[in-house]
């Protein structure tokens, strides 16, 4: 039986490149499993960036990212690439796609825990410049709930149950009139587990190779809900 248009897969040869931002308390190293688990998978060109802990400002470190996927452009010879933060990794690069043109180079941005909405939780660095960016009601957020018309990516939060970073859980789904969106609810997942669980991976991998970004990205399966 041929597969539905809904649920065909892109070739392996067509797949844009993946590139991975981790969260304000990780590094790159989080994402090992994420990464063996793509490559498995046909995802051959998977990139895992860095940036610094110094960072101070969600708008630079988009700079930044945006500088990265257009070398990673440059090299690959690829139009788009894939994006999937975690935590603040998700934020630094919706503010690119939403506030900085990035919706022409990233086709899928998949967010793991990411305070889309803003946490009330006061981590420990909470002194820290970029964690007050992730509070309610910061600029930054305020930009990111104006208009995007047109926005071109297709989004894929995934939110968990268990996340104690995250206050509300809600404010890790995307809620936005003019972005597509789609939000997972992960049960039983804790944030810093987001990145290496191995159901939550099956998810991103079947979201970034989801074919029409109007179709149902990740299936409903055992300890996740798609809305």
């Amino acid at each position: 039986m041929l597969p539905s248009p809904e649920t065909a897969k892109l070739p392996t040869q067509t797949k844009p490149p993946v590139v991975l931002l981790h969260g304000f308390i990780d590094n790159r190293s989080v994402f090992v499993l994420l990464r063996r688990n793509l490559a498995q998978h046909g995802r051959h060109q998977v990139e895992s960036l860095n940036y610094s802990p110094l960072t101070c400002d969600i708008r630079t470190a988009a700079e930044l990212l945006g500088r990265h996927i257009e070398g990673i452009c440059e090299r690959t010879g690829s139009k788009q690439v894939d994006v999937v933060g975690h935590s603040l990794g998700g934020l630094i690069a919706r503010y690119y796609v939403q506030r900085l043109g990035g919706d022409l180079r990233v086709r899928t941005l998949v967010t793991l825990g990411t305070p889309h909405s803003g946490t009330r939780v006061v981590p420990l660095a909470n002194a820290h410049p970029i964690v007050r960016q992730m509070r309610p009601g910061s600029p930054i957020l305020e930009e990111l709930a104006r208009p995007a018309p047109g926005c071109r990516t297709h989004f894929v939060s995934f939110w968990s149950d268990l996340d104690h970073l995250m206050d509300p859980l809600e404010t890790a789904c995307i809620d936005h009139p003019d972005l597509l969106a789609q939000n997972v609810r992960v049960s039983g997942v804790g944030h810093l587990a987001l990145p290496v669980h191995p159901a939550v991976a099956t998810g991103i991998r079947q979201a970034l190779d989801a074919t029409r970004p109007g179709a149902a990205a990740v299936p409903q399966s055992d300890g996740m809900t798609v809305a």
